[in-house]
C-alpha cells in the first residue's frame, strides 16, 4: 500500500471517526527467511472473527469491536500473538517461527493428509446430509428476498482525486468509504436494491422470483446494468459440486471431488447460537486452479453449514477479477432446519492482480426472511413469463423503501443516490459515459438516431477492393416496440452503392409478436455459411475483413426482400414464417453462377431469380435477455440452441426460376464439465429436395480469413465442398488452463489450452450436377471431410491462437494443409 494511500486513509480515519470499524489490521506474514507463508489464520484474540491470508502472506481483517491482540497460526509454525497498540494497525511485518514440537490439535505438516484426517471424516458426513438440510427438506418454500448491488471504484488516494479526470466531480469524493473485506479505499458508483418473492417446488425443480420493488441511482439503462450484474452474479449453492462464477467452473470446498484439490484442517469448535459447531480451515493444494480459501462452521449434528467464508485464491486462472469473496451465513429454523438468510459476494475488478492496482468492486448483498414451507401452487404458476415488465416496480416512494428494505442504508450508501443523480448533470461525467457506450455497443447517439455500427465502416474484398459502409437505426430506448434501420455502402473497385433497410414492430408485446420487412443490395460470400439467411441486414462475409488468405473473388450480387412473422409463445421457444425473393448473379469476372435450362444442356442462364416461404422453430433453454423491446440482447452465457427450419421455392411465383424444398436441423450444446473445463457440440443436418443451381446449393463454408470463426472450417476455401444433402459435426473443448498450470514454467502465463475436431459428409444429385454451367467441378465430401484443432487462449489475457490441420483431402489442388488463426476478445 503506497505512501500516499496511507495518507488519504490517515484523514479519512481523522474526519470519519466512528463511521468506520474499531479495529483494524493488516499485513503480511513471513517466515525466518522472509518468504511468505500463505493462507495463514489471522484472528482476533478469544473470538471468532478472522481471515485467511493470501497466497502471498497478505491480510486485512477488521471488526466493529475493539480488540487488543490477534493471533496468527499457519500448519508447521508456532502461534504468534501480537498485540495491538492501537486501533489502526497497518503494514504489520509478522514472522513466524518453525514449531520445534507440533502442537496436539495441529496434526498434520505441508499438505494435509487423506488418511486420518478429522476435518475430512466431518466432510464426508457433510455430504452424506447435503440434500437433506435447508429448503430441500421440503416439496415447496417461499420467502421474502432483498437485494443489494453495488459497484465501485476502490484503492482511492489523494493522488487519483486530484486527476484532472475528475476536475468539477471532486464533490464524489465526500462519499469514500473503506472496505471491511480488503481494507481499501472505494468510491460508489452504482447502487440498486430490490424487494422479491420467491417461490420454488422441489418436486417440479421449478423456481420464480417475482420483482415487489426496484431503485437504482438514476442511470437510464437500468434493466441492461441490472442483467449484465445478475450474469456476473448468478445464483449458486454451497453444497453443489462445482460452484460458476464469471463462466469458470470453480471447486467448492464442500464438493466430493474437493479433497483431491483442498487441504482441510480441523482448527476450532465453539457455541454458536446454541449450537456446537466444528471449524473447519481449508486452502487450495496447488496454485493456478480454480478454488477457494476460508473456513466454514459446521454444526455436530446435522452436518449443515452455520457460517461460511471463502475468497478466490489470486494465482486463480481467471481474468479481470483481482479478488472474489463470499460470505454465507445460515440461521436455525429449528433443531434441524438451517436457512440461508444473508449472502454477500464482492468481486474486484482489475486490469491486473497486484496488490496496489486499481479497480472496481462489485458487490451483491442478498437477505432471505419469512420463511413459509409446502404451501403447492399448480404447475403453470411456474411458467416464466415471455415479455414483461411492470413499471410500477420501479416508482416505488421513499416511505416504501424506509418501510420495506430489510436493513437500513448507512450514511454513505444514502448519499451515494444523491451524489450519482448530481453527477450525471455534469458535462464531463456525461462525455465519458458516452464514450464507454459508444464503445459498448458500437454506435453513436445523436437524439433518437444511432449511428453506426462504426467497427464495420471500413472493409475489402477482391470485387470492391476498398469499401467503406455508413448506416444507422432508430433508438428511443432499449423497450422500442418498434425499429427501422439501414445502410449504405460504396465499393472503390467496382464503383457500385450497395444499401440494405429493414424495419421491425412487435404488435403484442406479451407474446412478442414481431412483423418484419426489408430489402438489401450488396454483395455476399455465400459460401461462409450452410444456412440461409433471410436477415436483409445480416453479416456480410465479403467485407468483413481487410486481409484474406487466397482468392475471395468467389462473390455474389445479391437483391434480396422479404416479409416475416414471429411469436414466442413461451419462454424460448419462438416460431416464424416469412416470405423471401431474391435474385443471384456473380460480382465477378471470374466467378460463376451459371446452369443449364433446358433439357439439352446447350442453353444457360447467369442470374438466379427465387421467391420462397420458409417456417422456422428455434428453441434457446436458459437463454438470458436484456430489454423487453423489438430488439433484445443476449446475456453473455452459454445456452442450447436447437432450430429446425423448413423452406419451400416456388417455380413461376414472380418469375421464380426453380421449384424445390429444403430442410435443415442445427444443435448447439454447451457442456460445462466441472473443472475440466468447457465443451461446445454443434451438429447439423440438411436436405434440398430438387434440382436446384449453384447459387441455391448448400455451400461447407470455409475460412479465408485469418480469424476463427465459428461453424466454419478453417482449411477450407471458399466453394471446395458444395452439396444438396450434408452432415456436420463439431467439437471443441478449452480446457481453461487445467493441464498447463501443472507445468511449473508456464504456470504464470496462465495460457489456457483448446482442442478441436470438424467433420462433414455430404454427397450430391446426379441432377444438380447436370445442370451445372457455372465451371466449377462439384465436390463432395462424400468421404468425411475432416480436420482437427488444437489451440492456445488467454496469451496477454486477449489473444487467442488456433493451429489447425485437414485429416483427409491432402491432394486437393490449392489445399491448405494448415492454418494458423487468430481471435481477440475480453474473456473472464
Amino acid at each position: 500500500m503506497n505512501k500516499s494511500l496511507l495518507l488519504s486513509l490517515f484523514f479519512l480515519w481523522t474526519i470519519g471517526g466512528n463511521l468506520f470499524g474499531q479495529t483494524k489490521v493488516s499485513g503480511v506474514i513471513v517466515d525466518k527467511l522472509n518468504q511468505p507463508v500463505p493462507f495463514a489464520n489471522v484472528v482476533f484474540k478469544d473470538s471468532n472473527e478472522g481471515i485467511v491470508a493470501n497466497e502471498d502472506g497478505h491480510f486485512y481483517l477488521e471488526s466493529k469491536k475493539t480488540y487488543t491482540a490477534i493471533v496468527i497460526t499457519s500448519v508447521g509454525f508456532s502461534d504468534r500473538e501480537i498485540a495491538l497498540e492501537k486501533a489502526v494497525n497497518y503494514n504489520l511485518r509478522i514472522r513466524l517461527n518453525e514449531a520445534e514440537s507440533l502442537n496436539e490439535v495441529v496434526i498434520f505438516t505441508g499438505k494435509t493428509s487423506k488418511k486420518n484426517n478429522p476435518a475430512l471424516d466431518i466432510l464426508r458426513k457433510i455430504w452424506e446430509r447435503k440434500r437433506k438440510n435447508g429448503l430441500y427438506q421440503f416439496d415447496q418454500y417461499q420467502m421474502e428476498k432483498y437485494e443489494k448491488v453495488e459497484f465501485d471504484m476502490n484503492s482511492i488516494d489523494s493522488a487519483f482525486m486530484k486527476k484532472k479526470l475528475f476536475k468539477g466531480m471532486e464533490f464524489v469524493f465526500k462519499h469514500i468509504d473503506t472496505s471491511s473485506v480488503t481494507g481499501k479505499t472505494y468510491l460508489p458508483i452504482f447502487i440498486n436494491e430490490s424487494l422479491s418473492d420467491v417461490y420454488g417446488n422441489n418436486k417440479l425443480k421449478k423456481v420464480k422470483e417475482k420483482l415487489k420493488a426496484n431503485k437504482n441511482s438514476g442511470f437510464s439503462d437500468n434493466q441492461q446494468i441490472l442483467s449484465f450484474v445478475k450474469d456476473l452474479y448468478s445464483d449458486y449453492d454451497i453444497y453443489n459440486n462445482h460452484l460458476t462464477f464469471f463462466d469458470k467452473s470453480f471447486t467448492s470446498p464442500l464438493s466430493k471431488t474437493g479433497i483431491d484439490v483442498y487441504n482441510y484442517v480441523l482448527r476450532d469448535s465453539a457455541y454458536i447460537d446454541k449450537k456446537w459447531c466444528y471449524n473447519i480451515l481449508f486452502y487450495p493444494r496447488r496454485k493456478n486452479e480454480l478454488t477457494f480459501k476460508g473456513d466454514f462452521w459446521v454444526n455436530d449434528t446435522t452436518f449443515a453449514i452455520k457460517k461460511i467464508n471463502m475468497a478466490v485464491t489470486k494465482s486463480a486462472n481467471i481474468n479481470w477479477v483481482k479478488d472474489i469473496y463470499i460470505e454465507q451465513e445460515f440461521e436455525v429454523q429449528n433443531d434441524s432446519v438451517f436457512l440461508l438468510t444473508r449472502d454477500y459476494m464482492m468481486s474486484d475488478f482489475a486490469l491486473n492482480k497486484k496488490e496496489e492496482s486499481k479497480g472496481v468492486y462489485g458487490k451483491r448483498t442478498s437477505l432471505y426472511q419469512n420463511h413459509k414451507f409446502n404451501i403447492e401452487k399448480p404447475a403453470s404458476f411456474y411458467k416464466e413469463e415471455v415479455n414483461y415488465i411492470d413499471n410500477e416496480v420501479y416508482n416505488k416512494s421513499e416511505e416504501y423503501w424506509d418501510e420495506n428494505r430489510f436493513e437500513n442504508l448507512n450514511k454513505d450508501e444514502k448519499g451515494v443516490y444523491k451524489m450519482l443523480d448530481t453527477l450525471q448533470t455534469v458535462k464531463k461525467f456525461q462525455n465519458l459515459y458516452n464514450l464507454v457506450s459508444i464503445l459498448g455497443s458500437g454506435y453513436v447517439q445523436f437524439g433518437h438516431f444511432d449511428y453506426g455500427p462504426i467497427f464495420s465502416t471500413f472493409g475489402y474484398n477482391e470485387v470492391e477492393a476498398i469499401r467503406i459502409r455508413v448506416g444507422g437505426r432508430t433508438y428511443f430506448g432499449p423497450n422500442d416496440p418498434w425499429r427501422l434501420q439501414g445502410y449504405t455502402a460504396y465499393g472503390f473497385g467496382d464503383d457500385k452503392f450497395k444499401y440494405g433497410l429493414s424495419g421491425k414492430w412487435m404488435i403484442d408485446k406479451k407474446n412478442r409478436i414481431i412483423i418484419s420487412g426489408g430489402n438489401r443490395r450488396d454483395i455476399e460470400q455465400i459460401g461462409a455459411s450452410l444456412t440461409t439467411t433471410n436477415d436483409v441486414l445480416g453479416r456480410s462475409f465479403a467485407s468483413s475483413s481487410l486481409f484474406s488468405t487466397g482468392s475471395n473473388g468467389k462473390l455474389t450480387n445479391i437483391n434480396l426482400s422479404n416479409l416475416g412473422v414471429e411469436i414466442e409463445p413461451i419462454k424460448n421457444l419462438t416460431f416464424q414464417t416469412g416470405f423471401s425473393y431474391r435474385t443471384l448473379e456473380s460480382a465477378s469476372n471470374t466467378f460463376s453462377l451459371d446452369y443449364y435450362t433446358d433439357n439439352t444442356y446447350t442453353t444457360t442462364k447467369s442470374d438466379v431469380k427465387q421467391s420462397e416461404i420458409n417456417f422456422q422453430v428455434e428453441y434457446t433453454p436458459n437463454r438470458k435477455t436484456i430489454g423487453y423491446g423489438v430488439e433484445r440482447n443476449n446475456v453473455d452465457s452459454p445456452f442450447s440452441r436447437f432450430y429446425i427450419n423448413y423452406s419451400h421455392g416456388f417455380k413461376g411465383l414472380l418469375d421464380s426460376d426453380f421449384k424445390y424444398e429444403k430442410i435443415q436441423l442445427y444443435y448447439k450444446q454447451p457442456i460445462i464439465i466441472g473443472p475440466l473445463g468447457r465443451s461446445n457440440v454443434i451438429m447439423e443436418v440438411g436436405k434440398t429436395f430438387g434440382t436446384i443451381p449453384l447459387g441455391l446449393m448448400n455451400v461447407i463454408p470455409g475460412n479465408q480469413t485469418y480469424f476463427t470463426i465459428e461453424n466454419t472450417f478453417s482449411n477450407l476455401n471458399f466453394y471446395e465442398f458444395v452439396t444438396d444433402q450434408y452432415a456436420m459435426l463439431q467439437w471443441d473443448h478449452n480446457f481453461g488452463g487445467r493441464l498447463l498450470s501443472r507445468i511449473p514454467f508456464m504456470r504464470k502465463l496462465n495460457w489456457r489450452e483448446i482442442i478441436g475436431v470438424k467433420a462433414v459428409y455430404g454427397t450430391i444429385s446426379d441432377a444438380n450436377r447436370a445442370i451445372n454451367a457455372s465451371g466449377l467441378i462439384y465436390n463432395a465430401p462424400e468421404d468425411v471431410y475432416w480436420e482437427y484443432s488444437a489451440g492456445i487462449g488467454n496469451i496477454f489475457k486477449v489473444l487467442r491462437i488456433d493451429f489447425a490441420w485437414r485429416g483427409n483431402y491432402l491432394n486437393t489442388p490449392d489445399t491448405q494443409r494448415f492454418s494458423i488463426k487468430g481471435s481477440f476478445g475480453f474473456y473472464f
